[in-house]
């Protein structure tokens, strides 16, 4: 991976993102990957090459193709750097969630009018 600047902004771009859900669910060519996200060959390549130099895909030849799949590596950093925030997050769902829950209990009481 080269630097965490280059990690973010590759994943920035929409259709760089779109590129790497393609290449969660398996390796592809640069001709899949062109026919999948409707983007022209060219633009593909360039998208294909900025993910490259940020470290999140790997290419191979395959006799005439290249094909490309994700490195793990950036993604598991990037979990790794995530995770206290995901963690700050979670509090804050779940203090939400029983505040909710608070809310609910107090709105089921019985709201007919006595006799």
């Amino acid at each position: 991976m080269s630097d965490d600047t280059s990690l973010w902004s590759a994943l920035a771009d929409p259709h760089r993102r779109s590129i790497v859900a393609l290449l969660l669910e398996r390796p592809r060519s640069v001709g899949e990957i062109v026919e999948e996200c409707g983007l022209s060959q060219p633009s593909t390549s360039k998208h294909l090459k900025v993910l490259r130099e940020a470290g999140l895909v790997r290419v191979r030849q395959d006799a005439q193709r290249r094909v490309y799949a994700l490195d793990p590596a950036p993604i598991a950093a990037l979990d790794a750097w995530l995770a206290p925030y995901r963690k700050l997050w979670n509090r804050s769902l779940d203090a939400l969630g029983r505040r909710l829950d608070e809310t609910s209990d107090t709105s089921t009481e019985d709201p007919s009018p006595k006799d």
